[in-house]
């Protein structure tokens, strides 16, 4: 294959196991194998179940994406690997995977922050993304605001973050508040379709004049929500979940659509596993549209973790010209957002 290689990606982080191919920008071909169910009867992720879980998909998932892709390892050029942040187990099955596939294969290996491959996701559905962008992560640990250029070149700048709670981890626990499956998000989505959002009064965190314009905090309405439900003699559940899930999206757009105009930025790119709510996606829309802004959503299928995201951050890095990570990559489980690249060593650890 002639021009830029084929990048083989790998995503272990948490409970998916995802693959994905990309070359120039394109998505060739992705699977991803879910040990949610697993968890659900939990109600919540447990570390161990989900590296094991990792352990017995990883090479099925590989060749799975291979075959949608009408490809064999045999073209895979460079390799890419989420290397945090994450699960300690997990992300080190990923890793693990991803050296013994650039070993065997004799192509380079990048390492590739999480949250960066929810960003790069957003081009693999309409092209790169304009420099500057605002971007908004919002997933079930992360709810960020960011700033960002060149995702291969250039640092990322943190307008602001959350405080306390993530608006994934604030629809989780309501969720569960309520009697609802895990996960929580996608629960309170079909829920709050019955529901009316205006019949449960809860606050809008950190909007008032002297707030921090671009931080987040969801502590405090989970505990509202969870109060207004213990008032309640037979609380009317899809009333609840549909105010709850637009505090929170009332929140996040708003937000993000200031920091759009404050800075003079006509693009906003929301991203992560909440980007799949659907109240997110439409008011964002609204509001972007009313601002005069661009707004750019991956589809479904790309908001959540998976393999393509991070084979699209090793195709930015590949075409830049980027050094590869060193042979004792390792995992960082709390690495901050800095750079889209993200090569922790063994002895930079110890």
């Amino acid at each position: 294959m002639t021009g830029s290689p084929v990048v083989l990606g790998i995503e272990s982080s948490c409970d998916e196991t995802g693959a994905g191919l990309v070359r120039d920008g394109v998505l060739l071909g992705q699977a991803v194998a879910s040990s949610m169910d697993e968890h659900a009867r939990y109600g919540g992720v447990v570390p161990e179940i989900a590296a094991r879980a990792h352990v017995h998909a990883m090479a099925p998932v590989v060749r799975e994406a291979l075959d949608r892709a009408g490809l064999t390892l045999a073209d895979v050029g460079a390799v890419a690997v989420t290397a945090g942040p994450g699960l300690a187990g997990a992300l080190q099955v990923g890793v693990a995977a991803a050296k013994g596939y650039a070993f065997s294969l004799g192509v380079p290996l990048y390492g590739v922050h999480h949250l960066a491959g929810h960003v790069a996701a957003a081009a693999l559905d309409g092209g790169p993304l304009p420099d500057p962008s605002v971007v908004l992560i919002v997933s079930g640990g992360h709810t960020s605001l960011l700033l960002v250029r060149d995702l291969a070149r250039d640092p990322i700048v943190h307008l602001g973050d959350t405080l306390d709670d993530a608006a994934g981890e604030c629809f989780d626990k309501v969720a569960r508040i309520l009697g609802l499956p895990y996960p929580g998000g996608p629960a309170i989505d079909r829920v709050a379709r019955e529901g009316d959002p205006t019949a449960v009064r809860l606050p809008r965190p950190l909007t008032g004049p002297h707030d921090d314009p671009y931080a987040f905090s969801f502590s405090g309405l989970k505990t509202a929500a969870a109060r207004w439900v213990e008032a309640q003699r037979e609380p009317r559940v899809p009333d609840a979940a549909a105010a709850l899930q637009e505090a929170i999206a009332d929140v996040l757009t708003r937000k993000a659509v200031r920091a759009c105009v404050d800075h003079g930025i006509a693009t906003l790119v929301v991203v992560g596993g909440v980007a799949a709510n659907s109240r997110v996606r439409e008011l964002a829309e609204r509001r972007c549209a009313a601002a005069g802004i661009t707004l750019r959503v991956p589809p479904l299928r790309l908001c959540t973790d998976n393999g393509a995201m991070v084979a699209a951050v090793g195709d930015l890095l590949v075409r830049a010209g980027a050094e590869p990570a060193p042979a004792d990559l390792s995992v960082d489980p709390s690495a901050p957002l800095e750079f889209a690249a993200l090569t922790p060593s063994a002895r930079s650890a110890n």
